[in-house]
């Protein structure tokens, strides 16, 4: 998708979910600039959102990864993610929810 990606991982507790999504930013951001995907300098929005399951949920999460130009046919990203937010009860303020790459 051209304003997110989508990462499943099994994570170990004692690995902080903030650092290991830093990693990934930070390597990817420098693999993405030295090869000159974009034009000008890439970087990613500050912030991440992140969402557990259990085992034997992992073939839907796979399921709902996979499809994501049809869920997205539908509605923004911004508009799920904010759904999500509110069906399981997340505290949040929307004026730090993703902004549109418009």
């Amino acid at each position: 998708m051209p304003d997110h990606a989508h990462i499943l991982i099994g994570l170990k507790p004692e690995l902080a979910l903030s650092e290991l999504v830093g990693d990934i930013k930070t390597g990817s951001t420098n693999h993405i600039n030295e090869n000159l995907w974009v034009a000008g300098r890439f970087s990613w929005q500050e912030g991440f959102g992140a969402f557990s399951c259990s085992h034997s949920q992992l073939a839907g999460v796979i399921v709902y990864i996979r499809d994501q130009l049809k869920h997205h046919a539908r509605r923004t990203f911004r508009q799920e993610y904010l759904e999500f937010l509110k069906k399981y009860d997340v505290a949040h303020d929307e004026r730090y929810i993703f902004k549109s790459v418009d």
